[in-house]
């Protein structure tokens, strides 16, 4: 289990598939120019998928997230490669509390991984790390857009054991995954 009381500090220690050292952090305010260096390595399709839109740059909003972030209603994970100057972002998570009602929280939730590091695990590893994350500051529910052909972020919700609902409209699936227990999961389950 995580050490949640200090988060500002929170870093894990891991490996990709193919075995190169890498580690997950929470963003630090510091990570402004490395977080625009990985936007503007994204192929431009990869853009379109993680924002539904085609776009050249981060929104001031975006960036101001990183000097907002209070681990309550905002948190961000990066995964990085190498160290101090050469540290390199290869992918974000991230999620915002929309709702509360009663003891209940729900956040959407966002991901995006650099191509040359997609099918290395990252956004399953994220998945897990950010849902401890979230359990622990009371977030029951975990909400995200995804483009209906968007089949390998689908296939990390599918696969995360938590329990999921998704709804498709118009080219966009709604994808709603439930904290507060992890099941089995089989081809199927939990399609609405």
């Amino acid at each position: 289990m995580m050490d949640m009381s200090d988060l500002t500090e929170y870093r894990q220690q891991g490996v990709l598939r193919d075995g190169t050292p890498m580690l997950i952090r929470t963003v630090r305010a510091d990570d402004r120019e490395r977080l625009v260096a990985a936007f503007h390595k994204l192929d431009p399709q990869t853009v379109y998928t993680r924002y539904f839109s085609f776009r050249k740059e981060l929104s001031a909003t975006e960036l101001g997230r990183l000097d907002a972030s209070d681990f309550d209603r905002f948190v961000a994970l990066v995964v990085t490669l190498g160290s101090g100057t050469d540290e390199t972002i290869i992918a974000a998570a991230s999620y915002i509390v929309v709702a509360t009602t009663g003891t209940s929280r729900r956040a959407e939730l966002a991901f995006t991984v650099e191509e040359d590091y997609q099918g290395q695990g990252l956004a399953s590893k994220l998945l897990a790390t950010i849902s401890d994350i979230a359990r622990s500051r009371g977030i029951g529910r975990f909400e995200a857009d995804v483009l209906a052909g968007n089949q390998p972020m689908l296939s990390v919700f599918q696969r995360s054991g938590l329990p999921m609902t998704r709804k498709s409209n118009a080219g966009v699936v709604h994808v709603v995954l439930e904290l507060a227990t992890k099941t089995a999961r089989g081809p199927g389950a939990g399609q609405a």
